[in-house]
């Protein structure tokens, strides 16, 4: 059932006309609706479909998120630990970048590394910015293996690295 036919039958079931329909039935008739509108109740459309279907929650099929404070304590370690392995981009085209990285995520995920880290540089020395930076940013956001991201502090490479905790 579409929206549309709940707003629908929101009209038959209370005589009441909404939204466009309203203003239609108001632009036509406007002595009819002050007299009405002292006792009328009006009900949010989107408040009777949540009252009548109710509301999915996603999060509770999932299984393996049932601890969620472990989770948290869990991931709170993994942002905290040092990465297990990093390579570095510098002096590299974003062809040669993009090889690399696809082949060091390979080599990260079958050896089941939990964090990795990714040199990039801040761009300082780039005619228009940061270009690996954005690069590696895109990549991470399809990469399937690549979860949460982050820059490390700045003694470890601040905003010139980025780290990565593998799925």
């Amino acid at each position: 059932m579409d929206f549309g036919e709940i707003l629908d039958q929101w009209d038959m079931q209370t005589q009441r006309p909404y939204g466009k329909k309203k203003l239609r039935r108001d632009a036509k008739n406007p002595a009819q609706t002050d007299a009405g509108k002292e006792n009328t109740q009006r009900i949010n459309p989107m408040d009777y479909w949540l009252n009548r279907h109710g509301i999915y929650d996603k999060d509770a099929e999932n299984p393996e998120e049932t601890g969620a404070g472990a989770n948290f304590a869990e991931k709170r370690k993994l942002r905290t630990m040092r990465p297990q392995a990093e390579i570095d981009l510098h002096g590299m085209t974003l062809e040669e970048s993009y090889a690399a990285l696809v082949a060091f995520f390979d080599d990260a995920v079958q050896k089941s590394y939990k964090k990795i880290l990714i040199i990039h540089g801040k761009g300082n020395h780039s005619e228009n910015g940061p270009v690996l930076a954005r690069f590696v940013q895109k990549f991470l956001e399809s990469h399937a293996h690549a979860g949460e991201t982050g820059h490390p502090k700045g003694r470890d490479g601040g905003t010139g690295s980025t780290w990565v905790i593998l799925k």
